[in-house]
């Protein structure tokens, strides 16, 4: 570990304590004698008000209403993180304004030099997602669904939630156990279990107009809803063996709620196992572009017959 790394480490170790000793920063870092005394007085120079106490049990304590001093970043560090919040740039993600303070922030803090490498390597990178026309950091170009964040700030109360959706020109309003949040395809999407229909279904967060807590007084519990979706999912309706270019494919791209099962130890077959809504045309559409992409490497065990004959007629199309 470099110095810089590990000063920083410490006084984070040393402002989470109220005492501590020299053998103490030697064990947990485990440095010498005289290294963990020659940081300790470069941390005392930095502007951490240590107080030494005297004697065969003596150590050091921070002196109240202390404030920790500015944490210093590596060059990598820096670049690490300004690294991730351009590769996350256009992807609408909540809390993005709060990103774009922080980034600031994060700016005023480093040095000239530091400052010049973030400012090339952002003409330089480019990730999937970024408008190379206007990569700027800080640009708010892509902001997240409204709504996004007030769901997040109530699945943090609680998963029971009372959604209220418009899909085409209907707008249905019910309760909903959230199971997860994800992205994909550039969507947020959320998978719930349905309270009142007793099924696990798929909404789009773009078609949410309104999402607040569920307050009914008796609730299906988490254990009861993960057996019935559990129930559910025993519906399989699509199975397939996958061979090692198809398991590339997978690697690739799949669906968040589609998972395989490697059957040798040398992970170059698998099995995947799943569920598709046939009644559900654009679940069904997406489910066999994603098929096609996998490519040849691929044996069908089963398949819905809906899903079948249109894999079929789009293979014929193109030989």
């Amino acid at each position: 570990m470099k110095k810089v790394e590990r000063i920083n480490i410490i006084m984070r170790y040393i402002n989470n304590r109220s005492r501590f000793t020299i053998s103490e920063i030697m064990q947990e870092f485990n440095i010498s004698r005289s290294t963990a005394i020659r940081d300790i007085k470069e941390i005392e120079a930095m502007g951490l008000p240590l107080v030494a106490e005297v004697g065969r049990d003596g150590g050091y304590f921070v002196m109240n209403n202390s404030i920790l001093p500015a944490v210093r970043f590596t060059d990598n560090e820096i670049k690490a993180l300004f690294i991730a919040f351009m590769a996350t740039r256009n992807q609408q993600l909540p809390y993005l304004t709060s990103r774009q303070s922080l980034a600031e922030k994060l700016l005023g803090l480093i040095s000239e030099n530091q400052q010049d490498d973030l400012v090339l390597l952002n003409q330089i990178l480019l990730f999937e997602g970024t408008n190379p026309h206007n990569p700027d950091l800080l640009d708010l170009s892509d902001l997240p669904h409204p709504i996004l964040e007030q769901l997040i700030q109530n699945l943090l109360l609680d998963s029971y939630l009372w959604v209220t959706v418009q899909e085409a020109e209907e707008i249905k309003s019910y309760p909903i156990y959230l199971l997860h949040l994800y992205r994909e395809k550039s969507y947020w999407l959320i998978e719930g279990f349905h309270l009142t229909e007793e099924k696990t279904q798929i909404i789009p967060v773009d078609y949410l107009t309104d999402v607040r807590p569920y307050l009914a007084k008796k609730r299906m519990s988490k254990k009861k809803i993960l057996e019935k979706q559990g129930q559910q999912k025993e519906a399989i309706n699509l199975i397939l063996d996958l061979g090692p270019k198809a398991i590339a494919q997978f690697k690739k791209y799949h669906p968040l709620t589609v998972s395989i099962s490697y059957t040798n130890p040398y992970q170059t077959m698998a099995i995947l196992k799943t569920f598709v809504d046939v009644n559900n045309k654009e679940a069904v559409n997406e489910m066999i572009n994603w098929l096609l992409f996998l490519g040849e490497d691929v044996k069908v065990r089963e398949m819905p017959e809906e899903v079948l004959e249109e894999v079929r007629g789009r293979v014929e199309m193109w030989q």
